[in-house]
C-alpha cells in the first residue's frame, strides 16, 4: 500500500483527494495545510472550473498537519502530492526528496527554469521519483491521440493544431496572481507545451504572436512549433481571452498519413476520419467524469512508485521541456520575432 500525504487543500488539493479515492493500491494517510477549517472538514469554500463544489468531508482517519515540515517527518508516508500554487513547488518538492520522500506535484513544474532544473537534479540525488502531474495526456481524447500517434495506427504525424481558451478564472485569488502562475500562457499553456513535447519532441525554434499584459506575462498566444524542413507542423492558441458564456474549450485537429483526427470540447467529439471517405467516433475509456482522469494520473505515479520507475507520461524532464517551451513563447511575444530553442 503506497501512502500519500496531500499537501495544499485548494481546488486542485479537493480534486487530487477526490481522484485518489478511487486509485487501487494507495490511499491517502494525511493532510498538510495551513487552514485549521480545512483540516477540519470544512471543504465547502472551495470551488473550481471543473468538479464537484466543495463539501463536509469526513477526515477522522487522517492523519493532519498545520507544518508541512512536519508531514516530511511521518515515516508513514511514501509519496508527497503537492498541489499548491506554483511559486511553491520548487521548495516544497526539493525539501520532500530530501526527506526521502517520492513526489508528485501539480502542473506547472515551477516558474522558471532554474528551479526546475534544481528539482531534477534533486531527484537524481535523492534517487527518489520526481513526477509532475500534466493531466491531460491521461484525458480519453488525448490519450487516444498519443497512443495512435505512437504506435503509428495512422501513419505518421504529419501536422496538428491545438486550442485550448478560457474565460479568465474568478474562482481563485491564486490563479489570477501571475507572480504566482506565471498567467495563462505559462499556467494554462503549459497543458499544450507538454503534450505536443509528448507527441513530437522539443521544436528547434519557435514564432509567437501574443497578447501581454502590463506585468509582462502574456495573456494570449498564437505559436507556430518550427521542427525543420521534414516536420511536423504544428501549431497552437491558447490564453484566457473568452468570454464566461464559454469558459472552457479545448481541442485539435491532427493530419496523420491515413487519418485525420478532430475533436473540439464544445463542439465536436472525437471523430475519425479515413482515406476511404468514411468518419467514426471511437469508443472511449471511462464515463466522461473528469476526476477520472486525475485518478488515472495519481494510479500512474502509485505504480511508478510501487514499480520503482519513473512514468513516462509524469516525468520530470518533459515537464521541465514544457516550461521551457512556455517561456521561449512568452519572449517571442515580448519581442515580436522567432525565437530558438535550443
Amino acid at each position: 500500500m503506497v501512502r500519500i500525504g496531500l499537501a495544499g487543500i485548494g481546488f486542485m488539493g479537493m480534486i487530487h483527494y477526490l481522484g485518489s479515492q478511487r486509485v487501487k493500491g494507495a490511499k491517502v494517510t494525511a493532510l498538510s495545510s495551513r487552514d485549521e477549517k480545512k483540516l477540519s472538514g470544512d471543504w465547502r469554500g472551495i470551488q473550481g472550473n471543473f468538479g464537484p463544489p466543495g463539501a463536509k468531508m469526513n477526515l477522522n482517519k487522517i492523519k493532519k498537519y498545520q507544518r508541512y515540515e512536519d508531514m516530511l517527518a511521518d515515516p508513514d508516508i511514501d509519496l508527497i502530492d503537492i498541489c499548491t500554487p506554483t511559486h511553491l513547488h520548487p521548495g516544497m518538492a526539493i525539501a520532500a526528496l530530501k526527506a526521502g520522500k517520492h513526489v508528485l506535484v501539480e502542473k506547472c513544474i515551477a516558474l522558471n527554469t532554474k528551479e526546475a532544473d534544481a528539482m531534477v537534479r534533486a531527484a537524481k540525488t535523492s534517487g527518489k521519483l520526481l513526477m509532475v502531474a500534466h493531466v491531460l495526456p491521461f484525458f480519453p481524447e488525448f490519450a487516444f491521440l498519443e497512443n495512435v500517434i505512437r504506435t503509428e495506427k495512422y501513419g505518421r504525424l504529419l501536422a496538428a493544431h491545438f486550442v485550448r481558451v478560457i474565460s479568465q478564472p474568478d474562482w481563485s485569488g491564486d490563479i489570477g496572481d501571475s507572480g504566482k502562475t506565471g498567467g495563462p500562457a505559462i499556467d494554462l499553456h503549459i497543458h499544450d507545451t507538454h503534450f505536443i513535447g509528448l507527441i513530437a519532441g522539443v521544436p528547434g525554434r519557435v514564432f509567437s504572436n501574443g497578447l501581454a499584459n502590463p506585468d509582462g506575462s502574456v495573456q494570449f498566444l498564437s505559436t507556430q512549433y518550427l521542427y525543420g524542413d521534414n516536420g511536423p507542423v504544428i501549431t497552437c492558441d491558447s490564453g484566457a481571452l473568452a468570454m464566461k458564456g464559454r469558459p472552457f474549450a479545448h481541442g485539435f485537429e491532427v493530419y496523420l498519413e491515413k487519418a485525420t483526427l478532430v475533436y473540439h470540447s464544445s463542439s465536436q467529439p472525437l471523430t475519425v476520419f479515413t482515406q476511404d471517405g468514411k468518419s467514426h467516433t471511437p469508443k472511449l475509456a471511462g464515463s466522461g467524469d473528469p476526476i477520472e482522469a486525475f485518478t488515472r494520473e495519481i494510479q500512474a505515479a502509485v505504480n511508478g512508485v510501487r514499480d520503482g520507475m519513473e512514468p513516462p507520461l509524469l516525468s520530470g524532464q518533459l515537464a521541465r521541456d514544457a516550461l521551457v517551451l512556455c517561456h521561449k513563447e512568452c519572449q517571442s511575444v515580448l519581442k515580436g520575432k522567432m525565437v530558438l530553442v535550443g
